[in-house]
């Protein structure tokens, strides 16, 4: 069937369908994650866990060169680290807990936690040099562009097409596939490098579009 969708309307639509994906998410593990409020989680507590998580996982990569089971370990912990990420936001949500520091504090430690997994998997030597860092530079600019044009009032949702979440999810995939195919993971930085610029690509387009059109 031809696809008679404007490029405009297909973006909108990518937004709605990730957006929806990310509300059922949300809704589904509130009932599990709003009772640790009871217990005296905070998000803070849990953005710190999966910062360590991460550091954790950086550490297995180190020591997969000489264990391949260490790739197993690294994509479960990984994963991990990526689902206490993601429901710190819905615990501050839910308990109403929600501050300007705490966003600040989560995007701070994401940041630490992406560099020590991307360093780690460089210093391992599990990909090409130059792709690592390509990689790990993609996926900072990613986060600084949308930081940078949310300042500029430009809202930046769902704009790209690897988000964290997304590159998280592939990287932990590809991790768990280099235990099988040795070069997965080095293809897998490859991609990620290349997806991470065109997001960068993307979100300035995006921006530049909207500052003009007001």
């Amino acid at each position: 069937m031809q696809d008679n969708l404007k490029p405009g309307t297909r973006a909108v639509l990518a937004i709605l369908v990730s957006s929806k994906l990310k509300k059922q998410f949300e809704t589904t593990v509130t009932v599990i994650v709003k009772p640790l409020g009871g217990l005296g989680i905070t998000p803070n507590h849990l953005t710190i866990l999966g910062m360590v998580l991460a550091g954790v996982t950086a550490y297995m990569y180190t020591k997969a060169p000489g264990d391949k089971n260490y790739l197993l370990y690294s994509a479960g912990m990984f994963i991990a680290s990526g689902f206490i990420d993601a429901i710190d936001g819905v615990l501050a949500r839910s308990t109403g807990k929600v501050t300007r520091f705490g966003g600040f504090f989560d995007s701070v430690a994401d940041r630490y936690s992406d560099a020590i997994v991307y360093s780690s998997i460089i210093a391992a030597g599990l990909c090409d040099l130059w792709a690592g860092l390509l990689a790990l530079f993609g996926s900072m600019l990613v986060s600084y562009t949308r930081a940078r044009a949310e300042m500029e009032g430009v809202n930046m949702a769902g704009i790209g097409i690897a988000e964290r979440a997304e590159r998280m999810m592939f990287l932990a995939l590809c991790t768990a596939a280099s235990y099988w195919y040795p070069q997965a993971l080095n293809y897998g930085i490859i991609i990620l490098a290349a997806l991470a610029h065109v997001t960068v690509l993307q979100r300035s387009l995006h921006f530049k579009k909207e500052v003009e059109r007001n």
